[in-house]
């Protein structure tokens, strides 16, 4: 039976058409890990995205293989916001461990689909409840046990989508897409879907104001993780050696890598591969992997989180410094130590610009949707070639891991930028080579490849103290006009890399908002609560990459305050950013947030009004 306060609040919405929620929510299903209940979320997902309505999709997971609780939570937003929304609309309980405490996190007014046992409905009295049969109605579709339990979640993909107004034909082209290699599955799961709806339909009444209504926002659109994403430009970059070792989040960007290069990199009349997988016995031995691959000319790469990157500080020190490139993907997680292998954070910004010791300074690129995810994965073969230096991918676990709608991805356009390599005609003809000589005054010198056939060729590469020619040295002056060269090479990369991205609301702005990766679709949703909200206009710039351009200080100059907005604890952007602002530092205040749960616009708000009432 409704409670009072649940048929009053149905009759005020029906009464009032004009308060539904339609294509604004938030939907979140607690299961427990390893029940399945991925590939229903999926599906769930996808049928609102095949109604034309924004989604995007973020799965909490544990770090343990199975048995412990995990939420997957899908938004809806017809204005196309898809950072992760602070509070839930609309629960699906069905891990009976965590039941309770879902539902005490709603708030009022939030609806709550549950397993009829858990009897949810008397904790609270401010939520719209509607029980399900969900093992009585698994026991129709099979009796199977294991069976029962994987149905009983596409029979709650069933009960949303009648109490959502979700099409069923679209919950079955989606189910028949995920299942399309096992079409029995694929009807056994329909079956469950259609069950779950009809039951809704029969005794369900609808109390609740959320639904969605076909848009056409989606049209030519994809769904896609960063990780797959970024996995695809390597494989467009012309990668042919990848080593890495397995570490959550970043382990799937190698293996779908390798998926893809066996499905394309194959020589169609041997049938032999043209390409190299390798997983080494560590991270460390991963990146050497890839600096011995560099120096004899293959585009090589690795993929690893926190942990790995603290591993691979002494050979990022010897690619700086022997001049070799190679491309790393940090795709960060929660730390120190082992931390939260499988939450998320922007927690090694600062560890990776420095990595190793001495006077080192790396290109990063920082990718924020998985379009850049694609395109940055192809610039950073590039960069790492013309600069010869390893260059590193700062993803993250929300970026990575989690489902985003993009465009499609377009071909590559240019050709390969191999950089300054000297072929041994270009060798006769200039009659002289100095390995480590900055000849054209931007700090970058030539290389020449093994086994060029050229008697000039050759060189030694140290990692210890060398001179232009590359001959051993400890000479003070060699080694202080090699780190200089190093270091013009640093500033000439500015013109390079990706160029930060401004969004201004004109020249009589007083803030602005500095923000970097994943952060930046929090920003840019509250930017809009900030102006709508609270009549606060702020400028925008969006950081893609180290070393900053030029624009970064001015940025900072013609504002009175800038926020700068980043996950991990100690604002190590900001950081960054003071160094570079020089006199400015006293505008700067940090926007933090490290719970390790990506991070939503409403904090982004809150903190910033917070920071602007104090002065």
């Amino acid at each position: 039976m409704a409670s009072t306060i649940e048929t009053a609040y149905a009759d005020e919405i029906a009464t009032k058409k004009q308060e539904w929620v339609v294509n604004d929510f938030s939907i979140q299903v607690a299961t427990v890990n390893g029940s399945g209940s991925q590939t229903s979320n999926t599906v769930l997902m996808r049928s609102i995205f095949q109604m034309g309505v924004p989604v995007s999709g973020k799965n909490l997971f544990p770090s343990n293989i199975a048995g412990l609780p995990t939420w997957f939570t899908i938004r809806a937003s017809k204005h196309g916001w898809i950072a992760r929304k602070k509070d839930i609309d609309f629960l699906v309980a069905m891990n009976p461990e965590t039941a309770g405490e879902d539902v005490l996190g709603l708030e009022p007014g939030a609806v709550a689909v549950y397993e009829e046992t858990l009897k949810l409905d008397q904790i609270r009295n401010d939520l719209i409840f509607y029980r399900v049969p969900f093992a009585k109605l698994s026991a129709e579709v099979t009796k199977e046990a294991k069976l029962k339990r994987l149905l009983a979640n596409m029979i709650y993909v069933g009960v949303v989508a009648q109490l959502l107004s979700i099409e069923m034909e679209e919950v079955r082209k989606a189910i028949s897409r995920q299942f399309k290699s096992k079409p029995k599955a694929a009807d056994l799961n329909i079956k469950a879907a259609e069950l779950g709806f009809e039951y809704a339909e029969k005794n369900l009444p609808k109390r609740d104001r959320f639904r969605v209504e076909r848009m056409n926002k989606t049209a030519g659109k994809i769904i896609i993780d960063g990780n797959s994403a970024m996995a695809l430009g390597c494989a467009f970059a012309g990668v042919t050696v990848v080593t890495w070792y397995p570490i959550t989040p970043s382990s799937s960007l190698c293996e779908t890598l390798t998926e893809y290069l066996a499905q394309y990199r194959t020589d169609k009349k041997t049938g032999k591969a043209t390409y190299a997988v390798v997983q080494a016995e560590d991270e460390l031995a991963a990146f050497g992997m890839v600096l011995g691959a560099g120096w004899a000319g293959a585009r090589a790469m690795t993929s690893t989180s926190g942990p790995g990157i603290s591993l691979m500080a002494e050979f990022a020190g010897l690619g700086y410094f022997a001049e070799i490139p190679g491309v790393v993907f940090d795709v960060q997680r929660v730390g120190p130590s082992t931390g939260l292998p499988t939450r998320t954070s922007q927690g090694d910004i600062l560890s990776v610009a420095f990595l190793s010791h001495g006077d080192t300074k790396h290109i990063v690129l920082i990718p924020a949707s998985v379009e850049e995810c694609y395109q940055m994965a192809i610039d950073a073969f590039d960069l790492a070639e013309r600069f010869q230096t390893p260059v590193f991918v700062c993803s993250d676990l929300d970026l990575g891991m989690n489902n985003w709608m993009a465009d499609p991805f377009p071909y590559p356009d240019k050709p390969i930028d191999r950089g300054k390599v000297m072929t041994a005609e270009q060798l006769e003809k200039v009659g002289k080579f100095e390995r480590y000589r900055d000849s054209d005054g931007d700090g970058i010198p030539y290389r020449t490849l093994p086994g060029t056939p050229h008697r000039l060729a050759a060189y030694f590469t140290r990692g210890s103290g060398h001179n232009e020619k590359s001959e051993y040295s400890e000479r003070s002056e060699d080694y202080k006009n090699l780190v200089d060269r190093l270091s013009k090479k640093y500033e000439t990369a500015r013109k390079f890399v990706p160029a930060p991205v401004l969004s201004s609301n004109g020249s009589n702005c007083r803030l602005g908002i500095i923000a970097y990766g994943s952060s930046h679709w929090a920003v840019a949703e509250s930017q809009a609560q900030l102006r709508a909200e609270h009549d606060i206009d702020t400028d925008y710039l969006r950081v893609r990459a180290l070393p900053f351009n030029y624009d970064l200080k001015n940025f900072v100059r013609n504002h009175e305050r800038v926020y700068i907005v980043e996950q991990n604890r100690d604002g190590q952007m900001a950081s960054l950013i003071k160094l570079e602002a020089g006199g400015d530092t006293e505008k700067i205040r940090s926007v933090l947030h490290y719970t390790g749960i990506p991070i939503d616009a409403r904090t982004v708000t809150e903190q910033i009004l917070r920071q602007e009432r104090e002065g």
